[in-house]
C-alpha cells in the first residue's frame, strides 16, 4: 500500500497543470482518491462560482487516481461525465473519487464534488467516468 501511496503522490507532482491550479492530492489508495483545491479569483467564473471546468479537472483526475491505482498503477480516463448540482462559491472543494465496477483492464469510477464553507459541506458536482490501464 505504501508504495501505491508513494507512487501516486509522485505522479501527482509530477503534473504541471496540477501544480498550476493549486491542487493537493490529500488521500490515495486502491479504489479511493481525494483531491483538494483552494478557491481563488483566477478560478472563478463571471458569476462569481468556480468555473465548470475546474471543477470538471478536480473531478477527472480524482477518477483517474482512485480507478488507476486499482488497477494497478498508471491509468487514463477513456470517458467522464459530470453533473453540476449547484454553483460552487466556498473557500475550497473536495473531490471524493470512489471505484464502483473494475475488470482486468478498466475501472467506473464516480466523484462526489463538495464546495467547503467553515465547517459546512455541500455536494455541488456529481461525475462518473471510466479510466483504463495505461499501457
Amino acid at each position: 500500500m505504501e508504495d501505491l501511496q508513494e507512487f501516486a503522490h509522485h505522479v501527482f507532482a509530477s503534473q504541471p497543470f496540477s501544480r498550476h491550479m493549486g491542487a493537493e492530492l490529500v488521500e490515495a489508495e486502491p479504489g479511493l482518491a481525494v483531491i483538494r483545491l483552494a478557491v481563488r479569483d483566477e478560478i472563478k467564473q463571471q458569476h462569481g462560482f468556480v468555473h465548470g471546468g475546474a471543477v470538471s479537472y478536480l473531478a477527472d483526475n480524482a477518477i483517474t487516481f482512485a480507478g488507476g491505482l486499482s488497477l494497478g498503477g498508471n491509468a487514463l480516463t477513456s470517458e467522464f461525465k459530470i453533473n453540476y448540482l449547484r454553483p460552487a462559491v466556498g473557500s475550497h472543494l473536495i473531490a471524493r473519487a470512489h471505484t464502483k465496477s473494475m475488470g482486468k483492464r478498466q475501472a467506473v469510477c464516480q466523484c462526489d464534488i463538495f464546495v467547503v464553507n467553515g465547517e459546512s459541506e455541500k455536494l455541488c458536482a456529481i461525475a462518473l467516468g471510466t479510466v483504463v490501464a495505461a499501457s
